[in-house]
């Protein structure tokens, strides 16, 4: 059997669907990654702005919110650095992901 230019082309062009389709994959997860560490850093703030309307300041930290506010997501995908710097100014919230980091 003898391959042609024709088969050649074929190929080539099928081996290029396949990695532009791994690629759109790949950029829409980051891309919902992105917006779920979003909704997490939405969530910690609403609590926190829970907090201080209910009891008057901004909780130390994050275990305050879990335990008297609810607050609940993935913790073993996101990570949350929650800076209180006093307790009538809006901490510092940062999410991301672990494993993805912009630096």
């Amino acid at each position: 059997m003898r391959i042609g230019k024709k088969d050649i082309a074929a190929g080539a062009v099928f081996i290029a669907l396949i990695a532009g389709f791994i690629l759109l994959v790949n950029s829409l997860t980051a891309t919902s990654g992105a917006q779920e560490a979003q909704l997490v850093e939405e969530a910690v703030k609403n609590a926190a702005l829970t907090c201080y309307a209910v009891e008057g300041t901004y909780p130390e930290d994050l275990e305050y919110l879990r335990e008297h506010y609810k607050l609940a997501y993935n913790t073993e995908r996101f990570v949350v650095e929650y800076d209180a710097f006093a307790s009538n100014l809006m901490p510092t919230i940062t999410v991301w992901e672990r494993g993805v980091r912009d630096l």
